[in-house]
């Protein structure tokens, strides 16, 4: 399995995957037409697009990539008057196989309502879209903070291993954030140091490692006692947690 990050507008990553026993070629979330074909042309053909989300930085290269090489379109069955083009309707759990590759959909609503993620189990390769980021998660627009909050637990429980490839590169300021409200976390200080490296030489901040997420994701450290304590919540559920810092970060 070969994944190729694509940037697209000012921080969107599209990514293509190449199966390279099969010769199956997909892009995942297609963001914009020109600079996700330039990748596309040296493989000269593109079998499949999956959409883990219908809003227009995602599906925004859709309908001419169909067009030109007459691709299948795959989305959420909850998404399907949402996602231009789409052929193929998933469901949760649902596993598919393209090639010699097979994901599993995990249904993961919050940022949206129809929102999925790919999850490669045999390659330990997720790509998030907008619910999981670098440091991060997704805005809550039209679910609620416990359908986000449930849906990042989802993809806590993966494989430790698992490579999360997510929607945008906002790993800086969701460092940034992390750093205000979890200053003793020392794996988090480490992490700034790699990102930091990264940013200064323009590479991407992506994939990251689920394990490395759960030690400095603050979103999925809602359980700690210390950040806890420096909301002011030290009594209070996770789910309060997540969603103070939620509404916390939507300002930041």
């Amino acid at each position: 399995m070969k994944v190729e990050i694509i940037p697209c507008l000012s921080d969107n990553f599209s990514y293509l995957i190449h199966d390279k026993e099969s010769n199956k070629v997909s892009i995942v979330d297609p963001a914009e037409y020109n600079a996700c074909d330039d990748v596309i042309k040296k493989y000269k053909k593109l079998d499949f697009i999956l959409n883990t989300h219908h809003h227009a930085d995602h599906v925004g290269g859709n309908l001419e990539l169909k067009k030109k090489y007459n691709s299948k379109i795959l989305g959420f069955e909850l998404d399907k008057d949402r996602i231009p083009g789409i052929d193929i309707l998933l469901k949760e759990k649902q596993k598919y196989k393209i090639g010699n590759l097979e994901f599993k959909i995990i249904f993961v609503p919050g940022h949206t309502k129809g929102h999925i993620a790919f999850f490669f189990f045999k390659e330990k390769v997720v790509f998030t879209g907008d619910t999981l980021f670098s440091l991060g998660c997704g805005r809550v627009f039209e679910g609620t903070h416990e359908q986000m909050f449930n849906s990042l637990n989802k993809i806590k429980k993966l494989p430790s291993e698992t490579k999360i490839y997510c929607g945008h590169e906002y790993t800086k300021s969701n460092l940034d954030f992390c750093l205000a409200y979890d200053t003793k976390n020392t794996f988090l200080k480490k992490k700034e140091i790699d990102i930091q490296k990264k940013l200064n030489s323009n590479q991407p901040t992506i994939p990251t490692i689920l394990d490395q997420e759960i030690k400095t994701n603050i979103f999925l450290r809602c359980n700690d006692h210390e950040i806890k304590h420096s909301l002011g919540l030290k009594d209070s559920s996770d789910l309060k947690v997540f969603s103070k810092l939620r509404d916390l970060k939507d300002s930041f």
